[in-house]
């Protein structure tokens, strides 16, 4: 399955600069997560802890971190947003950019 990071008009990857500043035991844990995805494809998000948000926005949680996605199709998922775990919800102004980036996708969340 092919992964698509949020990134912005200048070409910085948003999700891959999170990644960047977590511990090294918390990045570990999110690239095994991005590879179980692109070897497994949606049978991993199974196997993930994941969470349904709204329409089509999902999150997955690891550790004290949450990433945001959709998914186009069987082929392929788009990384949205990366954030800090909080509270067991979703922040709200967290999940507006995640829902701000699905629509600049043409994804419908509502």
């Amino acid at each position: 399955m092919k992964i698509i990071d949020y990134t912005t008009v200048g070409g910085k990857n948003l999700i891959m600069a999170y990644i960047d500043d977590l511990t090294n035991e918390e990045q570990f844990e999110a690239f095994r997560i991005r590879r179980k995805i692109s070897e497994d494809g949606v049978i991993a998000l199974e196997t993930l802890n994941t969470r349904h948000l709204r329409g089509k926005l999902w999150e997955i949680k690891f550790s004290q971190s949450r990433i945001m996605y959709v998914v186009q199709d069987s082929k392929t998922i788009y990384f949205l947003h990366a954030c800090k775990k909080q509270k067991n919800k979703a922040e709200k102004n967290e999940l507006e950019t995640a829902i701000k980036r699905a629509k600049e996708f043409g994804f419908k969340v509502d």
